[in-house]
């Protein structure tokens, strides 16, 4: 099959490349970095690499969360995915595979599975979050073959919790680190998974059924349990424990990917987090 990885460079496109290859797949990468720089923001661009690039199918690893600008990581979710979809119909393509995130679901008891609808909130910045996600599930569903995967939080090489990363930074105390997110170390539960992993499942979801898929690992786990595990594999100080819960912080169940043979590699963070590759 030949493939067209959108954000080929990013923390899991770079993992996903070699995956796609070594599956037997003809891999064209475009970004906005690289031998094939692309701005998804321009229509006309995304456009002329897509049909340039004639793929059977198309993988949607688009983000903009280097500078951890939570409105630049919207637009892309929202503009981006709508130049991308609109570029792959005029191209023929039926089939798109596009990143997600599993925090989106409405506020609960237990970790969401796919049939928890995404959050109705009205309150800023969480419905802006929200809004761009349920933009840009709904916007690739306008292709026949549409699957969507839900990851968990990403860690590994090239993310926010890598060694020497923004959480890092943020948990050492550094006043100017750039990080969308909590280090409080309370009950609100979180979902994480291994870029690698995250990449194994994009490439098997060439295959899946169209819908929804939660990409994390087995075990959701409030932040008073990971967040202590994380300080010491970065060797930054802890965050003393806390009370409370995000009502919306309640993980993920990964039933329905497992259900189709993804496993992660990486079934825990406790283990992850500590050999996190390079």
């Amino acid at each position: 099959m030949r493939v067209l990885v959108a954000g080929a460079t990013g923390a899991v496109g770079r993992q996903l490349v070699p995956r796609l290859e070594a599956a037997g797949h003809e891999v064209v990468g475009i970004s906005r970095r690289g031998p094939r720089p692309v701005d998804v923001l321009d229509a006309g661009a995304v456009e002329r690499a897509v049909a340039e690039a004639a793929p059977d199918a198309v993988v949607h690893q688009l983000t903009d969360l280097g500078g951890a600008d939570g409105a630049a990581n919207n637009r892309v979710r929202v503009e981006g995915t709508r130049h991308l979809v609109d570029a792959a119909r005029a191209a023929g393509v039926r089939r798109i595979v596009a990143q997600s995130i599993s925090w989106a679901y409405a506020p609960g008891d237990g970790p969401a599975d796919e049939s928890v609808p995404l959050d109705a909130t009205d309150e800023p910045p969480r419905a802006r979050i929200v809004a761009g996600v349920r933009a840009l599930e709904t916007t690739v569903a306008e292709l026949p073959e549409a699957v969507v995967l839900r990851y968990g939080i990403l860690y590994g090489p090239g993310t926010w919790y890598a060694p020497g990363g923004a959480v890092a930074a943020a948990l050492a105390g550094d006043a100017e680190a750039r990080f969308l997110g909590s280090t409080a170390a309370d009950a609100s539960v979180s979902s994480f998974v291994h870029v690698a992993d995250a990449a194994d499942a994009a490439v098997r979801a060439l295959a899946w059924p169209s819908g929804a898929y939660n990409v994390v690992d087995d075990e959701p786990a409030p932040a008073h349990a990971w967040l202590p595990h994380l300080a010491r594999a970065l060797g930054v100080p802890a965050p003393a424990r806390t009370e409370g819960r995000v009502p919306w912080a309640r993980g993920a169940l990964n039933a329905r990917a497992r259900g189709l043979g993804w496993a992660p590699a990486r079934p825990s963070w406790r283990t992850g987090f500590v050999d996190q590759g390079a």
